[in-house]
């Protein structure tokens, strides 16, 4: 299950970036999803939306993974607080060293 769920993982972030990447900028970006290279199947501002609803559904698929990821990691392990690892009597100053003469 874990590997299965890291394959996975791994591919919703290769195509969170590529969808990053394809997406048009301010600054021009790749601009491949731009109106000149898509003809008349969609409009600037509809890919624009699909674009950006892709972005949000591989981001959260990201997210959502990540969480349940990181709970099957931690799950076998025994739950223990940091404070139980202080030791229960301080430790006593040591000694200065002799002055050399």
């Amino acid at each position: 299950m874990f590997q299965v769920l890291i394959v996975i993982h791994v591919m919703v972030a290769i195509a969170l970036v590529g969808v990053v990447l394809v997406q048009r900028s301010e600054g021009g970006g790749l601009g491949i999803g731009s109106s000149g290279g898509m003809g008349s199947f969609m409009t600037a501002r509809g890919t624009t939306n699909l674009l950006t609803r892709t972005t949000a559904i591989l981001a959260t698929a990201f997210m959502v993974i990540s969480l349940v990821l990181a709970i099957l990691a931690g799950a076998g392990r025994e739950r223990r607080s940091i404070v139980d690892q202080i030791p229960a009597t301080p430790a006593q100053p040591s000694l200065p060293a002799p002055p050399v003469r």
